[in-house]
C-alpha cells in the first residue's frame, strides 16, 4: 500500500526547498574548498641549500628558517629586485642572504644580536 505523502503531486513549495537546499550545499562546499585544499601538505620541488660558514670568528647559517649569526636571528628582508638587506644595514642591498650575514658581522663588530626580534607597533 502507498501512503497518502508518497502518491501526492510535488508541490511549487517543495520543488524551490529543494532547489534552496542543493543551493546552499554547493555554495557551502565551492567556499569551503579552498580552506580544505590548503591543509594538505604542499610538495616542494627542491629544498633550498643550507649554507654554513664561519666569517670573522663569527658562525653564520643560512637555511629555510632565515638567517643567523652565532644562532642569533638576523631579520633579512628581500627586494622586489630579487637584492636582500637586513635590519643591521638597510641602506645598501646584497645578492644573496650570505652576503647580507657578512656585511652585518662587519657592521657589528664583537657586538651580539639580539636574541627576539623587535615587534613593530
Amino acid at each position: 500500500m502507498l501512503s497518502a505523502a508518497a502518491a501526492a503531486p510535488l508541490t511549487r513549495r517543495a520543488v524551490l526547498r529543494t532547489a534552496f537546499t542543493a543551493t546552499v550545499l554547493a555554495g557551502t562546499a565551492a567556499a569551503l574548498a579552498p580552506v580544505l585544499r590548503a591543509r594538505r601538505p604542499r610538495q616542494t620541488l627542491t629544498p633550498a641549500p643550507l649554507s654554513e660558514e664561519t666569517y670573522r670568528g663569527r658562525h653564520i647559517a643560512v637555511d629555510l628558517a632565515g638567517v643567523r649569526i652565532d644562532g642569533r636571528p638576523l631579520h633579512v628582508m628581500r627586494r622586489a629586485d630579487g637584492s636582500y638587506l637586513s635590519g643591521i644595514n638597510h641602506f645598501e642591498s646584497y645578492a644573496t642572504p650570505l652576503e647580507v650575514a657578512r656585511a652585518a658581522v662587519d657592521e657589528l663588530g664583537t657586538t651580539q644580536l639580539a636574541f627576539a626580534a623587535p615587534h613593530h607597533g
